[in-house]
């Protein structure tokens, strides 16, 4: 009888663990081949790469030459861990090396799984050295994580462009990319990038992860998506944060979510749902959907009747960790029927603090908001990507702990001249254009949606030295409007201008707290 080797086989276990080369967050600046030579010497002397992970550090392009050429002894690399390379890189540098790096491990004939270029402002420029790579026979990748890399429109069609020709290749060749994971949060995809995407993941259909935060993406581009998402049946993570689904796009993915029943966490958080999008989810959701874990739904201006009705969804849902409903519009009475029933359930314990909740509507207008949000697509702005406004703004002055008004200047109001006669709608314009010229026929351009919209260009404005000006400044747009003798923009303008104010409260405490603890 045959003795059991178990020191054998404890080294061929060993032999298959991932073996490989980190300088993770060591802040080098290769910026050639000799200050390249650790990485490339680290490189040399490893007999099995598997991974190289070069995060935190600046790479140049004689530095990616030379690290290429070494990448070329090793057929065997799978895991190019590459987030945060390429930090004070012109783009067009960021371009030649990507395309030195493709071309070594195209070179070496790897079979890549793994690709992360996150936190690389390399933007449609740089795709040019990336689809190097992806027009490669790359056909192993399972895992592409491309966030915060500033792709825009043009950026995301040659993403996809790149993606299905190396499909259709692989295909050919016997063996179909078989992708899992797909990360491409804050990337200004917007509908047009988002749709070229679309038609990837419904050509592939093995995907078990998306992750796409944050890319000002509306109903027609979240309908393009929920179809797709439908032709992946092992999808376990869904990840549209702050984007614009609206009740339009909520009905899209309730439509697809009977067709992913292996969801494990689902994120739709701050993508104004609103009650009917909520109810619309939570109705797709009753049935099936037992594998789920996480649910994120805050901030969507939720009122009690939906927040019920997701409750309800879930009671069956036996594999729940965490749901989050913070930020909604319960207030005091409808956070206690929700905590009511997730104790009726037994879920009190997986349910976060429903705070930030913003009470519930002060008026009718509040109540009827959910029926404006049935805009037709033409009047969805196709670039809600916001930048800052291009009106000059006062610098601001840290105020002490007796927080005075902010002193405005003539700039702020160069634009507040407003024709009170019958406004004629322009064709849709985003935020940005009505900021600029903020006119009553540009105000119903907006569309039925544009209190969301306003209202979100102020949530989104970065917490910095001049978040004052820029809050203030666009209240005060919005304020000169309210004195029209149109109801229809009187009424959306007083309502704004009412949540804008509460949003200039909040801060106002908020910084009050800071100065009392400083």
């Amino acid at each position: 009888m045959a003795s059991f080797k178990f020191d054998e086989l404890i080294s061929e276990i060993s032999s298959t663990a991932d073996s490989g080369v980190s300088f993770s967050g060591k802040g080098l600046k290769l910026d050639d081949a000799s200050s390249a030579e650790p990485v490339v010497s680290a490189i040399n002397n490893c007999k099995s790469l598997n991974y190289l992970n070069l995060e935190g550090n600046t790479l140049g392009v004689e530095a990616a030459e030379a690290i290429a050429k070494a990448l070329e002894k090793h057929p065997e690399f799978k895991k190019a861990l590459w987030k945060d390379l390429f930090t004070g890189r012109m783009k067009t540098e960021i371009t030649k090396a990507l395309h030195h790096l493709g071309t070594g491990m195209i070179n070496a004939n790897t079979r890549l799984t793994v690709l992360d270029l996150s936190d690389n402002a390399f933007g449609p420029n740089g795709m040019e050295g990336l689809v190097v790579l992806l027009d490669s026979p790359c056909y192993a990748l399972e895992e592409l994580r491309l966030n915060n890399n500033g792709l825009g429109i043009g950026g995301g069609r040659m993403l996809a462009k790149a993606l299905l020709d190396c499909y259709h290749s692989s295909k050919k060749c016997g063996k179909p990319l078989s992708l899992k994971v797909f990360v491409a949060g804050r990337n200004r995809l917007e509908n047009e990038g988002s749709k070229a995407l679309a038609e990837v993941f419904k050509t592939i259909g093995t995907l078990e992860e998306i992750s796409m935060p944050q890319n000002g993406i509306y109903a027609p581009g979240i309908t393009a998506l929920s179809e797709a998402f439908a032709m992946n049946k092992n999808l376990r993570v869904l990840n549209l944060n702050d984007n614009t689904i609206g009740e339009k796009g909520a009905k899209a993915i309730a439509k697809a979510l009977p067709h992913m029943a292996q969801l494990e966490e689902i994120n739709f958080g701050d993508c104004l749902l609103k009650t009917p999008g909520a109810t619309a989810i939570a109705n797709a959701l009753k049935q099936n959907h037992i594998k789920l874990e996480t649910l994120v739904l805050g901030f969507n201006e939720i009122m009690t009747p939906g927040g019920l009705s997701i409750v309800e969804a879930l009671q069956n849902k036996t594999n729940l960790k965490s749901v989050v409903l913070d930020g909604n519009q319960f207030g005091e009475a409808g956070k206690a029927k929700i905590l009511a029933e997730m104790q009726k359930y037994g879920h009190d314990n997986i349910l976060g603090s429903l705070s930030d909740d913003e009470g519930e509507p002060d008026d009718e207008s509040d109540v009827n908001s959910d029926e404006e949000s049935e805009a037709s697509e033409d009047e969805y702005p196709e670039a809600p990507v916001i930048t800052p406004t291009s009106t000059p703004i006062a610098p601001i002055v840290k105020p002490t702990v007796a927080l005075a008004a902010p002193k405005l200047q003539p700039s702020m109001l160069n634009n507040l001249s407003i024709n009170f006669m019958s406004p004629t709608p322009s064709k849709s314009i985003n935020v940005e254009e009505f900021l600029q010229n903020p006119s009553q026929s540009n105000f119903l351009a907006l569309g039925n949606d544009r209190e969301s919209i306003i209202l979100k260009e102020a949530k989104d404005l970065p917490k910095d030295e001049e978040y004052l000006n820029k809050l203030t400044s666009i209240l005060m747009k919005v304020s000169g409007l309210c004195k029209s003798s149109d109801k229809t923009i009187t009424q959306s303008a007083t309502n704004i201008a009412v949540k804008l104010y509460k949003e200039l409260f909040i801060w106002s405490k908020n910084e009050k707290k800071k100065l009392l603890t400083e």
